[in-house]
């Protein structure tokens, strides 16, 4: 990978308006596109109660978690590439350990583990905040407003070329 030229600034926008404003299902969720690098990127889904399992509490649908952990490991791959467009990623294996329960905003970052010719993988770690609405979550040990690890993957694609 040392020798790809670095992504285009271009290359980024492009990413961030087709996730953000034109991905019907992550565009619905409301992903936001944060780092983008060769290689790694960082995806944001905001709390919303559409998206909580009932419970006492809100929590949020662990496929939520999911879904950002599939998503950000293929786009990880992608800009692996030389031309992250000329390359398509399909999931093969998809696994999610679930550390715990996530009650605010999803935050993944994803980075290659290794690009080969036709496979590919990644890891992705997915942090929830806690909220910062006065009601403390003793399961958490943490401060408002600070992330917790909630999920985390090692999601592998085959790459097409």
């Amino acid at each position: 990978m040392t020798d790809v030229p670095p992504l285009p600034e271009e290359a980024a926008e492009f990413l961030r308006y087709a996730i953000e404003e034109e991905h019907g299902y992550l565009s619905w969720l409301g992903t936001e596109v944060g780092a983008v690098e060769r290689g790694r990127i960082e995806l944001t889904v905001p709390f919303d109660e559409k998206l909580t399992n009932i419970a006492s509490k809100p929590t949020i649908h662990g496929g939520v978690a999911a879904t950002l952990i599939d998503t950000a490991g293929g786009l990880a791959l992608r800009l692996a590439a030389e031309d992250p467009l000329a390359v398509d990623v399909a999931t093969v294996s998809l696994n999610v350990n679930y550390l715990r329960r996530a009650t605010g905003d999803l935050h993944a970052t994803a980075d290659v583990v290794r690009a080969g010719s036709t496979i590919g993988v990644s890891r992705v770690d997915v942090t929830s905040t806690v909220p910062e609405d006065g009601d403390e979550d003793v399961d958490w040990g943490v401060e408002e407003g600070e992330e917790r690890l909630v999920a985390t993957g090692q999601p592998s694609y085959r790459l097409f070329r």
